[in-house]
């Protein structure tokens, strides 16, 4: 069967959740972040840790390795235009458990994507697990309107840290009750030659400069061997797997059991 070669469009735009551990773990989708911020769809991009065990932060202070990282989140926002939000959960540090899945599942009923971009279940890092389990745990907490607004019986949630790029529940504010989202939410993973879901290839030709630009960026900080050039040659190989007239592409699955039905043949 011929993989799609795009996300389908959807009427009247689309909110679109990127949830990660690390900042720089996004480069795999940010040439489909930037294609449909693009497009006008919301986008943004959430990381679950600070990424405070690099190497490069040294011995600087955890409120120093904030400051740095919200300066990244928004360089690598406005450089695609999406918002942004961190979550401050430990780097390496991750449980995968009820606690943070709840943190994400409010900014899921705050944002209410349609779709969410996360790691695949099988990464060897564990940050990148249990990143790709909450991601999909809070789907399913979002719908409880009695589990997303824990705390209530009219007392205001405690205020969070201000680590985002948009006003709401999680840049400080008192928020009293938050709608479920019960709308459907499409969860696309990073590909993974294991996972048993249908994969989906994106055409990100029109935006692969927009993603070569973040991917230097983060090669300045970490001092990478890795460059931009590799980095085009690996989205040109999965362009050239998707077929003519390809020239970039990432690659994904969605979890469902199988792809929707077509008018025809490919």
């Amino acid at each position: 069967m011929a993989l799609p070669r795009s996300i389908s469009p959807i009427l009247g735009g689309m909110r679109i959740m990127a949830v990660f551990a690390h900042p720089d773990d996004e480069i795999g989708c940010i040439g489909t972040l930037a294609k449909h911020a693009a497009r006008g769809d919301e986008v943004m991009l959430v990381w679950t840790t600070l990424g405070e065990l690099a190497s490069q932060f040294g011995d600087a202070s955890h409120e120093e390795v904030t400051r740095v990282r919200r300066e990244h989140g928004a360089w690598v926002a406005q450089t695609i235009g999406a918002q942004y939000h961190f979550f401050d959960m430990g780097d390496s540090r991750m449980t995968g458990g009820r606690a943070e899945a709840l943190q994400l599942a409010r900014l899921y009923a705050t944002f209410r994507p349609n779709a969410v971009i996360t790691w695949s279940d099988d990464h060897p890092h564990p940050d990148h697990r249990m990143t790709a389990k909450i991601a999909f745990d809070a789907i399913t907490l979002a719908r409880i309107p009695k589990i997303v607004n824990e705390q209530g019986g009219g007392q205001a949630m405690p205020p969070a840290p201000d680590l985002g790029s948009a006003e709401g529940i999680e840049s400080g504010e008192d928020v009293r009750r938050l709608d479920a989202l019960r709308e459907p939410v499409r969860f696309y993973q990073y590909y993974a030659p294991a996972s048993p879901y249908p994969e989906v290839i994106v055409d990100v030709s029109e935006t692969i400069e927009a993603g070569a630009e973040v991917m230097g960026y983060y090669h300045d900080f970490y001092k990478w061997t890795w460059t931009k050039d590799q980095y085009r040659e690996g989205r040109a190989a999965i362009g050239r797997m998707a077929g003519p007239g390809v020239k970039y592409a990432e690659h994904f699955t969605l979890r469902v059991s199988h792809l929707p039905a077509r008018a025809y043949l490919d």
